[in-house]
């Protein structure tokens, strides 16, 4: 039963980044009325909500690597977006900086996000051998703990998928908002194509934490189930 979850959430989680890239590629080639490059934008969408000591930069990571980064407070974007001039690089711009604004205001959901990240970071590293050391060994000798730990470590990376929803929809909530009262989308057509791009990279976030969510459960059946 399980296996056939984790081949639907796989073939959906396909669907979706397809639909996604798709999108972006569509938006990309829809010229923005205003001609602000995504560099422009984010400056401006910065300065509009009163920070000043977040710098914008160019990703070193190639293709769709934008992010805010909070340790050194720089919003980093593609080439394609930095340099862009379309109604996708508006729409990503601005979602990076709707983080920013979230880091300036003490966003809570951001905050608690941010305070994970540590222990995530090393929980997701581990996880995986961990659970495949822990089965085999629940299996040959009935010890649980090694397997326990795995699933713990797998539910803090599952919380932490399931805490960055919010922080995500938040994000593009703010972008929409600022692009429009700021007019930097001029017409329906850019605002919705801004909000269409946003809404499918929304939906990666999403297929993520269900994934993440159904590998727990499987685990965590492995562990309580077959110890009945």
């Amino acid at each position: 039963m399980y296996w056939i979850i984790f081949i639907g959430i796989a073939v959906i989680s396909w669907i979706v980044q397809s639909r996604f890239k798709n999108k972006f590629k569509k938006y990309s080639e829809f010229p923005l009325s205003s001609g602000l490059s995504g560099a422009e934008i984010a400056q401006k969408m910065l300065h509009e909500n009163g920070i000043y000591d977040v710098k914008v930069l160019v990703a070193n990571e190639g293709g769709l690597s934008d992010h805010y980064n909070p340790a050194n407070r720089t919003v980093n974007l593609s080439n394609e977006v930095y340099y862009g001039r379309s109604v996708a690089a508006a729409a990503v711009a601005a979602h990076e900086c709707g983080h920013a604004v979230q880091h300036a205001t003490a966003y809570s959901w951001l905050q608690f996000r941010s305070a994970m990240v540590p222990v995530v970071s090393i929980a997701s590293r581990l996880t995986s051998w961990v659970l495949i050391g822990g089965v085999l060994l629940m299996a040959f000798s009935g010890n649980p703990w090694v397997l326990a730990v795995g699933v713990g470590a797998l539910f803090l990376t599952t919380l932490f998928a399931f805490v960055t929803l919010p922080v995500e929809f938040d994000a593009s909530g703010r972008a929409l908002k600022w692009l429009e009262t700021a007019n930097v989308t001029h017409s329906r057509d850019e605002h919705d194509g801004a909000k269409d791009a946003l809404k499918w990279a929304a939906m990666t976030y999403v297929v993520a934490a269900l994934s993440a969510l159904v590998t727990l459960l499987y685990y965590a059946y492995i562990l309580f189930g077959r110890r009945d």
